[in-house]
């Protein structure tokens, strides 16, 4: 017997029956109480999801064990598994309520993302794994942009589904990753309709992408976004999304990045994937508990 094919299809199925609960939740508590239902979900999956806890943690210690105390890295902790749980709820509660995305999340340098689109060539939205960020996808779809992203599906499809419904409300496409050869034809057609495209690249690339300084540590960064951009023509807009504290949110689009050379094509992708990495960092030490920390960022490293 498959001991560990059996926990791993019962931990899918824990989550899948956990989403599904607390969406049935959401819908017949009064929004007074979404925030208050989410600590309390935050507090117990602080507890309980012990292997979850423990990544976090080493990852904030990768980050900023030499700057921060142990109990500032574990209030950031904390405050991370707050923050996915409120970002949960409100995507359960409020993506079946377009019309209040208007009111709960600001855009801020709107005019930056126009003028990208204004080239005609499309826009790839360079950002992370950052705040709510499928909450962004969801405003920028209401506001009227033609907006998709690039999306590792979850690993039980069950909550894959949820997710993916819950996009198509709004009209946000999902191109998945995976197979390459179509994400890649999906992601130059959008482009080329002038539509937006959203890439994080702040997970792990295992040793397909390009290892870039991150904290201070050599990570393993897809490098598709440059060369998408070099092949379509496309800008590069990095974007974020910020929680406010009374639990509003804030759209953020930085200028548009200028391409820089290197010299050769591979050291122009190395300088360019290190400048938008560069800024990520700058976001998530900025915002520490915005990012989620619950991931092996580091986990590859260079030969």
């Amino acid at each position: 017997m498959d001991f560990k094919k059996i926990r791993k299809s019962f931990s899918h199925f824990a989550a899948w029956f956990g989403l599904s609960l607390c969406s049935l939740i959401v819908k017949v508590i009064p929004a007074g109480f979404l925030y208050a239902f989410a600590r309390s979900i935050a507090a117990l999956a602080y507890i309980f999801a012990g292997k979850q806890r423990k990544i976090a943690l080493d990852s904030l210690n990768i980050a900023f064990g030499q700057e921060k105390l142990p109990k500032e890295i574990e209030k950031i902790a904390k405050d991370c598994f707050t923050y996915m749980a409120k970002s949960a709820v409100e995507l359960m509660f409020f993506f079946d309520k377009p019309h209040v995305l208007k009111e709960l999340v600001e855009i801020v340098g709107q005019q930056n993302l126009d003028e990208a689109l204004r080239g005609g060539r499309g826009v790839i939205l360079v950002s992370a794994h950052f705040g709510n960020f499928p909450l962004l996808l969801g405003r920028l779809a209401v506001e009227g942009y033609n907006v998709g992203g690039i999306m590792r599906p979850m690993r039980d499809s069950r909550v894959e589904k949820i997710f993916l419904e819950k996009r198509a409300k709004f009209g946000v496409k999902t191109i998945y990753s995976q197979p390459r050869n179509e994400c890649v034809n999906n992601t130059i057609t959008a482009l080329r309709n002038n539509e937006l495209i959203f890439i994080p690249i702040d997970q792990n690339f295992g040793t397909g992408g390009v290892f870039v300084d991150f904290f201070g540590q050599k990570a393993a960064t897809a490098t598709g976004p440059v060369i998408l951009a070099q092949r379509t023509q496309a800008a590069i807009v990095p974007c974020f999304i910020t929680r406010q504290p009374d639990d509003k949110h804030k759209i953020i689009f930085e200028a548009q990045l200028q391409l820089a050379e290197g010299k050769d094509p591979k050291d122009t992708i190395l300088i360019n994937i290190q400048m938008l990495t560069g800024i990520i960092e700058s976001y998530i030490r900025k915002y520490p508990a915005e990012w989620g920390w619950i991931h092996r960022r580091w986990k590859s490293k260079p030969s």
